[in-house]
């Protein structure tokens, strides 16, 4: 059966998966085989708890989602697809031990999982080893995927664009809705906020009239923002994640600063607004890995649809993200038309204008797709359209 031809988004119960004894995996069986006659098994190292479970769990829902409309559909050549969840408890060492139970004692043929960077690659010893396949949704990190001599793990991808992409998408956004002028705002905690800062500036054609700096956990934003408003920018980039960006969109909007507020994906969080303040979302912009507005895919709208059906709530990016990490492998092993490892990992890497609901994917020599990113635009707190930038 063909993968891509597949009716995938036909609403259904998740009422299948049953939980094993067996210390933090949820299973469908207790067979140590990667494959029988009638199943393919995969792993799902998600954080489930800890502090990236707001992340994990969306990701781990939209993987599910995928691998019941698969099997609705008759599973992947007449094989069912067994799905047994590892929660890595927001931990990079969870992470490690996490994969090495879903490898070594539940015998998965591939690990769709986790949602962090630090996790991502705490398991790519024992998942290389094994050569099993693993496919990181929301892995954003340049070089994640790639070893210390720049060459991509054999078996390891990601279906999200990186960060450097994305710092420039937002600049190109910005650039196309005539700002002149602009002021970044950005997270000096991690790398994430130096790439971001970086590739905006290097792509804005205007001008930057200031830079500011601030750190994770930072909850006075005043003097900053003070600079800022003498600067009268058109536009402030926070390059940086929702936990800040909430206060700085609130303490901003309450100095009378009406510039247009962009940031990256690290915004899209429903505790945006809460931060913030709904009477303060106006002229928000934030880069998604997805779309689902009115303007989007027939495949997206149909998967949204499925997924409030199923867990009754609208879908974010990082479910849609799991949703397709599933579907892609899927695909490779549909392709290859075996559970020959290595064979399904050169046809994963060999992936070209996959049509996924976060969108087409085609794989990059470092593991990672090249696809387009879609700038959410906020209105009296409400998403009311979005703008795609595809690559270069």
């Amino acid at each position: 059966m063909n993968i891509k031809g597949i009716k995938r988004f036909s609403v259904m119960l998740l009422s299948t998966m049953v939980i094993a004894g067996c210390g933090n995996l949820t299973q469908t069986s207790s067979s140590n085989s990667n494959t029988s006659e009638d199943t393919i098994k995969i792993g799902g190292n998600f954080e489930l708890t800890g502090s990236a479970a707001g992340y994990g769990n969306d990701i781990n829902n939209g993987a599910k989602l995928a691998v019941e409309e698969i099997n609705e559909a008759g599973g992947i050549d007449g094989k069912q697809i067994e799905y047994i969840e590892a929660d890595n408890k927001s931990d990079a060492n969870e992470s490690a031990s996490a994969a090495a139970r879903l490898i070594d004692e539940e015998g998965v043929s591939a690990i769709v999982g986790p949602s962090l960077t630090a996790n991502f690659q705490a398991q790519i010893n024992a998942a290389t080893q094994a050569q099993v396949p693993f496919i990181g949704p929301a892995v954003t990190s340049d070089g994640a995927t790639l070893d210390s001599n720049g060459e991509a793990y054999e078996y390891g991808f990601s279906v999200a664009f990186l960060n450097s992409f994305q710092g420039g998408a937002i600049a190109r956004f910005s650039n196309n809705q005539g700002y002149e002028t602009a002021a970044v705002m950005q997270d000096n905690s991690s790398d994430y906020g130096q790439i971001l800062s970086d590739e905006f500036t290097g792509a804005f054609e205007g001008e930057v009239v200031a830079t500011e700096s601030y750190v994770s956990g930072d909850t006075d934003f005043s003097s900053i923002l003070t600079n800022i408003k003498s600067k009268n920018p058109d536009v402030i980039f926070i390059a940086g994640y929702y936990t800040e960006a909430g206060t700085i969109i609130k303490q901003a909007r309450e100095m009378g600063i009406e510039a247009a507020i962009v940031g990256p994906d690290g915004l899209a969080s429903e505790e945006l607004s809460s931060l913030a303040g709904e009477e303060n979302m106006n002229d928000i912009y934030y880069v998604s890995h997805f779309a689902s507005d009115e303007d989007a895919s027939q495949a997206s709208q149909e998967f949204s649809a499925a997924f409030e059906e199923a867990y009754g709530k609208a879908p974010d990016e990082f479910a849609a993200l799991g949703y397709d990490a599933v579907y892609l492998y899927a695909n490779a092993v549909e392709e290859v038309g075996s559970e020959d490892n290595q064979a399904i990992a050169e046809a994963i890497a060999n992936t070209t204008d996959f049509q996924g609901v976060t969108g087409a994917i085609t794989m990059k020599e470092d593991h990672t797709p090249n696809k387009t990113a879609y700038i959410q635009e906020i209105q009296n707190n409400e998403v009311v359209g979005s703008t795609a930038v595809a690559p270069e």
